[in-house]
């Protein structure tokens, strides 16, 4: 059921679909929520889920402005709390585990739980620069256009203010705002991943109840890579208390 909110001012289109408890999985940069096709999009199996487009993204228009991922996280407080009803787990990929991460760190009481998937939380945990508009391939370019309101040509507006909130560091967590989060998370990450090992480790251990899960064989589009996989650690977090362990040492 395809529908548009306002939020912040902008008229945002989501998605919504399945029943139970309510999930919003969140796109990365300059994609869409087509990207959870074919494998995320499953979950709506079990849970209801919710799939809003980001200002700039897919068919919600892009009004101007700065395109940071504090402003997105504010966008999606304001999604939580006028669409959902309330709290909901937040599903993030790439720049939308960002926005989720930071989103969790704001408003705790509107996210039950977090799967940060192939996110960072310090700019400097990317192991490539920001894009340039060259370094995007067609397909992505004409992906948008087929959905944007803004028409052809102005995804290259968006992937320039992308990358300037990058290089002004918009994005500088510390370790000892990590431990402010305190709903259960998972952190997941390809292991040849855009998002450096240490630097997911780093998440890990900084967050103060998470679970890590490293896909073999992946990279940062783990999802279309290994779908199945992902989409089974994640329905397996999200449907219940974490199993009880044996040897436990961190969560001992």
């Amino acid at each position: 059921m395809h529908r548009y909110v306002e939020v912040n001012g902008v008229r945002t289109w989501y998605d919504e679909r399945g029943t139970g408890d309510p999930v919003v999985l969140m796109h990365g940069a300059i994609v869409d929520s087509r990207c959870f096709a074919g494998n995320l999009d499953a979950l709506a199996g079990s849970f209801r889920l919710y799939l809003p487009e980001r200002r700039g993204h897919g068919h919600t228009p892009d009004p101007g402005g700065p395109l940071s991922p504090q402003l997105m996280a504010a966008d999606t407080i304001a999604f939580l709390q006028t669409v959902v009803g309330g709290p909901a787990a937040l599903v993030g990929y790439s720049a939308g585990a960002v926005v989720a991460l930071l989103t969790a760190l704001a408003r705790p009481d509107l996210v039950s739980r977090l799967v940060l998937i192939s996110g960072a939380f310090h700019q400097n945990g990317w192991l490539l620069p920001p894009a340039s508009p060259a370094d995007i391939p067609q397909i992505i370019y004409d992906q948008h256009a087929e959905v944007s309101p803004n028409g052809p040509g102005h995804l290259t507006s968006v992937i320039e203010r992308i990358a300037a909130s990058a290089e002004a560091c918009d994005l500088a967590l510390t370790a000892a705002e990590l431990k402010a989060v305190g709903c259960r998370t998972l952190v997941l990450v390809g292991d040849d991943d855009a998002v450096s090992l240490e630097h997911t480790l780093e998440l890990y251990l900084g967050l103060p109840d998470a679970e890590l899960a490293v896909v073999p064989g992946a990279t940062h589009t783990l999802l279309i890579e290994k779908p199945q996989l992902c989409t089974g650690l994640i329905a397996t977090f999200l449907g219940g208390p974490s199993a009880p362990t044996h040897m436990p040492i961190r969560r001992a």
